[in-house]
């Protein structure tokens, strides 16, 4: 039920998916959809964060990186060929944000997860998770903004959609370890700054 639902909610939101269509495909009656998640909008909600847990898994923070720079341009270079491969995520993050931003349950079990998410990161960086939290969404947006505008970046590149997500992809990584250099220097230097000369 939870792939024939990424399916139909990625092409259609939450408002133009059937469950009638999304019982079909998974040869199932639609009783038994709403017996599991009580509505449209509950299965809605556990496709999103089952195809979120999806990203997670295939994508997690480099473990293993010797250095913040790297570590950002191992994490997006895997975010943006995953997006690629799987571009119903980005469809049903925009659903989401088109159709449901007045539900957002800042205790929910998927943001505790953004939440350490963004602790790691600061932890890599070096750098507070408050100083790290809009890094990690400029990093998320760098990778996947092209798959948002395909049309606009294929005009704007003036090549085909696929050539265009290859070379914005290409451009994000390189943005990305600029940006993660300059972020984790700041703090560095304003140490230096701050430290009394003898």
């Amino acid at each position: 039920m939870l792939d024939a639902g990424r399916q139909e909610f990625a092409r259609h939101g939450l408002a133009g998916a059937r469950t009638d269509r999304i019982a079909a495909a998974s040869r199932v009656n639609k009783q038994r959809i709403y017996a599991y998640f009580g509505s449209k909008e509950g299965l809605f909600e556990a496709v999103v964060d089952d195809a979120l847990e999806d990203l997670l898994d295939v994508v997690p923070l480099p473990s293993d990186a010797p250095d913040a720079t790297t570590l950002a341009g191992e994490y997006i270079g895997h975010l943006v060929t995953y997006h690629r491969e799987n571009p119903e995520l980005m469809r049903l993050m925009q659903w989401e944000s088109l159709e449901r931003t007045s539900v957002i349950d800042l205790d929910s079990p998927r943001a505790v997860k953004c939440r350490t998410k963004v602790d790691t990161f600061a932890h890599w960086l070096g750098v507070t998770p408050d100083q790290a939290a809009p890094l990690l969404i400029q990093i998320i947006l760098l990778a996947t903004g092209p798959q948002a505008v395909l049309n606009v970046a294929a005009m704007v590149m003036a090549t085909t959609p696929e050539a265009a997500l290859t070379r914005a992809g290409e451009s994000a990584v390189t943005a990305a370890t600029t940006l993660i250099a300059a972020a984790v220097a700041a703090p560095r230097s304003s140490q230096a700054r701050e430290e009394p000369t003898a």
